[in-house]
């Protein structure tokens, strides 16, 4: 198997000492590269306008025009190749003049003829990373999702506007609304308009966790630092360098835990778990809740300078039921070119509350496509509590009557304490005697949508 370190370079030799010039070309081409020579910078400049080179390699002192000058024109007319500039007269004003002007490497007259291989070698490769760099981040751009929130409502305008003005900033940033009204679209939205728009984008949920990994998510641990450590772990703040973390149910995060995202949040300094090194970040905060930060601050359960921290800036995302009009708007967005729906559905569907927001109404339309004929959504395609046609919430009594899995009692048992408490998670878990995380993973489990313990008003 070949080594990609054995692969020849193209090679343009400028030169306007012939004997010095046809040596180094000798020895390149026996070392299987591919040379042509120019005496001089005006040949030089010809050629690279016609021909393709990885590596051009310079003489700064050229009667006429000169290296540096040379160097010059050839960026200005875009010519993709890495310089190496040559001098007899080695002076830290020209050779920093020189790496200004793009060139990668700078050698000083004589040196050993391997010598200039190796740095060829080297700017080679690093054209050649530069090139795949350049590929990867075209890649990303073009199968990036776009960000697109659909509603015109006077609202949703105002929310478009924060966005834009919002974005290209680097504050911090905090998206308050209900479950379901779609927070992490407007993090991505911040994300995409931002000057980090071509930078890591990494999300956590810190409801959607246990308490005790949620340090080790964020911050990263070494290894060995706690049972299950098996090996050294970079957090998410140091896979975003550079980039974006958007922090969902930060209200839901450990009290405990808040003064080192306030560290990392005012200087970009972290320790991972089991570490004592001090490592550096640079990184946007974009958070999100469905909870008053500014009560919780107040009652001591969330740390009042860590809430300034995050909430430079507050984007309140409205809830679907006060986005007048946009419930159609997204109805025709989902509906697109394959299916139709009965005028008594949308009716039905643009009068709904819509309690779980946006995404109780993906739900109910991927459920009611499933059911759909012939591509048209009828009003027997939508669920009871939509349609407002009877039928109360499943109780465990009814499902010990008909099935005997304990899975499927507990799910029961789950809905029911929901619907009673009107779907408030803190309230219902309070009640089940668990931790509000411990409700959501059941939640996630189960398959549990907010429709099923929300009642229609």
């Amino acid at each position: 198997m070949p080594n990609p370190a054995d692969k020849s370079m193209n090679v343009l030799l400028v030169e306007d000492d012939n004997e010095f010039r046809e040596t180094c070309a000798m020895w390149m081409s026996r070392n299987g590269h591919t040379v042509t020579e120019a005496p001089d910078a005006h040949q030089a400049l010809q050629l690279c306008l016609s021909r393709q080179f990885d590596v051009a390699v310079i003489d700064l002192n050229m009667p006429g025009m000169n290296g540096l000058e040379l160097l010059d024109r050839l960026r200005g007319e875009n010519v993709e190749a890495q310089f190496l500039m040559l001098t007899g007269q080695a002076t830290v004003e020209t050779a920093v003049q020189a790496m200004k002007l793009g060139a990668y490497d700078y050698l000083s007259k004589p040196f050993p003829l391997p010598e200039l291989e190796k740095r060829c070698r080297l700017a080679f490769d690093r054209g050649r990373l530069q090139k795949e760099n350049e590929q990867l981040k075209q890649v990303i751009a073009r199968t990036r999702p776009k960000v697109r929130m659909i509603g015109s409502s006077p609202q949703m305008q105002q929310v478009h506007r924060l966005i834009e003005r919002a974005g290209p900033t680097d504050k911090s940033i905090l998206i308050q609304g209900e479950s379901g009204t779609g927070k992490e679209l407007v993090a991505r939205g911040l994300q995409v308009s931002s000057l980090r728009a071509d930078r890591p984008f990494v999300t956590i949920n810190c409801a959607a966790l246990p308490e005790q990994l949620v340090e080790s998510e964020l911050f990263g641990h070494e290894k060995g630092a706690f049972t299950g450590a098996t090996a050294t772990t970079p957090g998410l703040f140091e896979v975003a360098d550079g980039g974006t973390i958007f922090i969902d149910e930060i209200g839901e995060m450990p009290l405990g835990l808040q003064p080192k995202l306030l560290r990392v949040l005012e200087d970009g300094s972290l320790r991972r778990v089991g570490s004592h090194k001090e490592r550096r970040v640079d990184v946007r905060l974009i958070a999100a809740t469905n909870r008053n930060l500014g009560d919780m601050a107040a009652e001591g359960t969330f740390r009042e300078d860590l809430y300034y921290r995050v909430n430079v800036l507050t984007i309140e995302l409205p809830p679907l039921r006060e986005r007048k009009g946009d419930v159609e708007e997204l109805l025709d967005h989902f509906l697109g070119h394959d299916w139709t729906i009965s005028p008594e559905a949308r009716d039905v569907l643009c009068r709904y509350h819509w309690p779980g927001n946006v995404r109780q109404l993906i739900n109910v339309f991927e459920r009611a496509t499933i059911l759909a004929e012939d591509g048209c959504v009828q009003l027997e395609d939508l669920p009871r509590e939509v349609t407002g046609t009877g039928g109360e919430l499943t109780t465990v009594a009814a499902v010990v009557r008909s099935s005997e899995r304990l899975e499927d009692l507990e799910r029961a048992h789950v809905l029911q304490v929901l619907h009673t408490h009107h779907g408030n998670k803190a309230q219902a878990a309070r009640a089940l005697g668990i931790h509000r995380r411990k409700l959501y993973r059941l939640l996630d489990r189960f398959a549990i949508q907010p429709e099923e313990y929300v009642a229609a008003r």
